[in-house]
Formats: structure tokens, C-alpha cells, sequence
């Protein structure tokens, strides 16, 4: 059976969870009429409730199919990638719950979308399921949300307006206002608790690629790093004033990735991450926060204190989602492309 003979265009796993239910909604105003979806989550009622709100919407996907599956039931979850051409999934942490859809995906040849921001998830995908899912021509895509599509999309916007045959160095700045779910603060917090075992399949990962590529296959252009510490934000272009700070997330690990595939790049490019801060003292803050979390993370007892802290479901409301996509916006508006979802053209 090919994927054009299969019941769904797509399936939305998760669809009741915070994120889940925004991205329902979003594909619910957006998606045609004619397109063959479902939602797919542990809780019927749940999805029940997400589906009514979608019919409030869209009255035309009011009989949308419901599809009751854990992510640790390998077979139902192998059912589901079968029965579809993509599954997008919001369920995370994913380095916890990931893995099983990844698999059913990349044996059904079904494309899997995710938005994690876990390195360790990602690597760890790529040497599990990669060489299974280019057999099958399923195609495996991480980090599909706020990690990492504005940054990739604004570093290759910025490419393409610059001579394709000198080196490149870029800096990426981040501003941004509000307050996060409860899944990227559990992802965060696991991440924390787990950078050995994220270096190490980093690595293992590396030797892979290395070995694959061969001495004769050295890649057509050189891909790094901007090495930069704490200094003073540039400003214009909407960028508020003051101090940018190395951000580590794996957002230049995406850049660097596309940036080793595009020809756009050049043959030399050089790619820093860092998030702007107005005030000197909310830099010790974030410093300060991050380090504690850090120590945090590494002792159980204290974790768990830690995970307990954001229950399943929360998340910002509508008000203080406004306000931050009204700040993504004015930091975007040179560009083409809006990060709260809407094209824009070009001033």
C-alpha cells in the first residue's frame, strides 16, 4: 500500500495536551476541507472535547476520527502510522515517550513530525531509525516549532541576501516575553539531568556520519561556530537594546544542519545563538536560574520536586500568547516571515 492509499493525510498525536489542542485548533482554521485527519490521544473524552471545539471552527471536521493509543503501545501505535501519510506529534518529554512512534513511522514509511528541543532525542533518533527510514522513504523531522523554525528560517532568509561565495559569519538574536508549558519545562529539566548521556550520543553519532561519509566525501563547505560571550546587543531592526548571552539550545545545531545542506551558505559559514536580556542584573538571573535547575536536575529526590513544580496541561494562556506573538512580531517585521504563523511580505 502506498502512502497516497492510506485512510489519512494526517494524524495529530497528543491532541489533547496543551500544545496538542493549540495545534488542532490551528490546523482546524487552516487545514482544506477536503483533507482526511484525525486526533489521536490516550483520553477519549479528551479528544472529545478538542473535536468540539475544532467543530465550532470548521463544522466540516466535526466527524473527525478519534483515535485512542498510548505512546508506549507499540502495536496501536504501528496501526496508526500504517493508516496515515504524516503523523505530527506534541508529546513529550520526548527522549521519555518519543522513541515508539519513530520507530512505527520509519518501518511504515510514514513521515513523523515533531517539535522537540532535545539533542539527545534527536541524535539518538538518527542512529536508532535513520538508515531503517530511508529504506522505507519515510521522512523523519524534528524540531518543528518554536525549536527551531524561526531560527532556521531567519538564518536562511539572511543567507539568501548575501554573495554566495565569501565566508559567513552570523549571529542569531533572540527576544522573546511570556512563559512556557508544562512539557518544555519537563524536557528542559530531563535535559538537564541527562548532558552525559547527551554528549555521548552526540558523539556516537558523529563517528557514525564519519563513517558513512568516508575520507573521500569531505563535505563541499565548513560549517562551525561563532565563539562569543556576553557583549552588548546590536540594535535597529526592532532589536530592543541590551546584552546578548550564548543561548545553548539546539537551535544552531538545526542552522548548522541546513547550512551543511544549502548551497545558499556559501562554502564558509559560522553560526552563533544567543537571547538578549535588557538588564545586566536579569542575566545573573538567568544565569543564576539555569545553574540551580542544573544542580537540581542531577539529584532524584529533587527532580521529581522539580517536575512536580508544572502539572500535564499547564501552559500560558490566551492573553500572555497574544502578548508574545505581538513581540515576535515587531521583531520580525523586516523579514518575510512572521514567527506567530502568518506570511508576510516583504518591507
Amino acid at each position: 500500500m502506498t502512502t497516497s492509499d492510506r485512510r489519512f493525510d494526517f494524524v495529530l498525536f497528543g491532541a489533547s495536551g496543551f500544545t496538542g489542542r493549540l495545534t488542532a485548533l490551528y490546523l482546524a482554521a487552516h487545514a482544506p476541507a477536503a483533507a482526511r485527519w484525525a486526533l489521536a490521544g490516550r483520553s477519549l473524552d479528551k479528544l472529545a472535547r478538542v473535536r468540539a471545539e475544532i467543530a465550532a471552527v470548521r463544522p466540516e471536521f466535526a466527524h473527525i476520527d478519534l483515535l485512542v493509543v498510548d505512546s508506549s503501545d507499540a502495536a496501536a501505535l504501528a496501526s496508526v502510522a500504517a493508516s496515515t501519510r504524516v503523523v505530527t506529534t506534541t508529546v513529550g518529554p520526548y527522549i521519555l515517550h518519543g522513541e515508539p512512534l519513530v520507530a512505527a513511522c520509519a518501518a511504515a514509511g510514514t513521515d513523523y513530525l515533531d517539535l522537540t528541543g532535545e539533542p539527545e532525542f534527536v541524535d539518538a533518533m538518527w542512529l536508532a531509525h535513520h538508515a531503517q527510514a530511508v529504506r522505507t522513504g519515510a521522512r523523519l523531522v524534528h524540531a518543528c516549532g518554536f525549536d527551531s523554525i524561526p531560527h532556521d528560517l531567519g538564518a536562511y532568509f539572511c543567507a539568501q541576501q548575501l554573495p554566495k561565495d565569501l565566508p559567513v559569519r552570523m549571529r542569531g538574536y533572540v527576544s522573546a516575553q511570556g512563559t512556557f508549558s508544562a512539557g518544555t519545562f519537563h524536557s528542559a529539566v530531563h535535559a538537564f539531568s541527562r548532558l552525559g548521556s547527551t554528549a555521548r550520543v552526540a558523539a556516537q553519532r558523529r563517528r557514525q556520519e564519519a563513517l558513512q561519509q568516508g575520507p573521500a566525501s569531505a563535505p563541499a563547505r565548513q560549517v562551525g561556530a561563532v565563539s562569543q560571550g556576553l557583549h552588548r546587543a546590536p540594535s535597529g531592526a526592532g532589536m530592543p537594546r541590551g546584552w546578548a548571552v550564548p543561548l545553548p539550545t539546539i537551535d544552531p545545531q538545526i542552522v548548522k544542519r541546513s547550512a551543511q545542506t544549502l548551497a545558499v551558505f556559501g562554502p564558509d559559514f559560522r553560526y552563533g545563538h544567543f537571547v538578549v536580556l535588557p538588564k545586566l542584573r536579569q542575566v545573573l538571573g538567568l544565569v543564576v536560574g539555569v545553574g540551580v535547575l542544573l544542580a537540581l536536575a542531577q539529584v532524584p529526590p529533587l527532580k521529581r520536586w522539580l517536575l512536580a513544580r508544572k502539572v500535564s496541561g499547564d501552559g500560558p494562556d490566551a492573553a500572555q500568547r497574544a502578548s508574545a506573538c505581538q513581540l515576535q512580531r515587531h521583531l520580525c517585521g523586516r523579514g518575510r516571515v512572521d514567527t506567530c504563523g502568518e506570511p508576510r511580505q516583504r518591507r
